[in-house]
């Protein structure tokens, strides 16, 4: 016992020889271990705001799908994301006259508030060389809103595309019209509105085309009141004039956007695209496997014979 107590005095000894020493190194450490502890406090900050969903606006989440062995491997990735978005609401719009139960399985699955329709692309522009993609269905989305919203904000998100989930924070509280900026598109790599010091100075994007607003469809968002405001906005079957068409409907000008992402400085959305899937399977339709899971799965991933030459 008497050992352990001289030993523990000298220790005490040295500590308090070294207190000053000791303070003067751990500054740094100091500062470093505030500096975290405020940004913990901060996220924690956003994470209350961000519980209490009944304060929040809701997003409305319009995305344009088609049949496809992608479809649900895209809609899965991006379902991903919108699970971890509060008070959000997903209009799924496919572009067929059949109703695909996997999907709408699946998407009960992820329990995202949401509303599937089945919205084809009229006869008339079915046949075009370039066809206007997505325009009915981004359409009918915001029918859909009119009938059954009054507030919020809503966004065209592509199936295809990978989405930070900070940019949906951004735009939840918009007021007209909001934009940011969108990566990984056209052949400049990024799509953006050009900011100084907050006021709008140009667009940077590799195809102007005429265009008064020559930004990517996930480059922007809408506030549901003001689309309310406008009963005949609506996007025309123009293609690679859809974006612009639609803003030009709204009745704004440039200098009306609401620039997010830190004054357009940070990149929360890429336009990144699924390379197409090539397997043009043989083996799958004999008939050996009819009867069993393989055709099951054959059907799942839509998987569809030769077309007999």
């Amino acid at each position: 016992m008497m050992v352990w107590m001289i030993s523990l005095q000298q220790q005490q000894q040295q500590q308090r020889g070294t207190c000053g020493l000791l303070s003067i190194s751990s500054l740094a450490d100091l500062k470093v271990s505030l500096a975290r502890t405020v940004r913990e406090e901060l996220r924690r900050s956003v994470v209350v705001e961000d519980n209490n969903h009944s304060e929040l606006p809701t997003i409305y989440v319009i995305t344009p799908t088609y049949p496809r062995p992608e479809q649900i491997p895209e809609l899965t990735r991006l379902a991903q994301t919108l699970m971890n978005v509060p008070n959000i609401y997903w209009l799924v719009t496919d572009d067929t006259d059949t109703p695909n139960q996997d999907l709408i399985d699946y998407l009960t699955f992820t329990g995202i508030p949401h509303t599937y329709l089945n919205t084809p692309m009229p006869p008339k522009y079915s046949g075009h060389k370039v066809k206007p993609k997505g325009v009915a269905n981004r359409n009918a989305g915001m029918e859909w809103l009119r009938q059954h919203a009054s507030k919020g904000v809503f966004y065209f998100a592509d199936d295809d595309n990978t989405y930070d989930i900070r940019l949906f924070q951004e735009m939840r509280y918009t007021e007209k019209v909001s934009m940011w900026p969108v990566g990984l598109v056209s052949k400049e790599g990024l799509s953006t509105p050009v900011v100084s010091e907050g006021k709008f100075q140009g667009w940077f994007e590799g195809w102007i085309g005429g265009r008064t607003f020559p930004v990517d469809m996930a480059g922007f968002a809408v506030s549901v009141q003001y689309l309310l405001e406008v009963p005949n906005a609506a996007m025309p079957y123009k293609p690679g004039h859809e974006e612009d068409g639609f803003l030009r409907s709204l009745h704004i000008s440039p200098y009306d956007i609401e620039f997010k992402a830190e004054q357009c400085t940070k990149v929360y959305v890429w336009h990144t695209q699924t390379k197409k899937s090539r397997h043009q399977p043989d083996i799958i339709f004999k008939k050996k496997y009819d009867n069993t899971n393989i055709r099951v799965l054959q059907e799942l991933l839509r998987f569809q014979p030769k077309e007999s030459t």
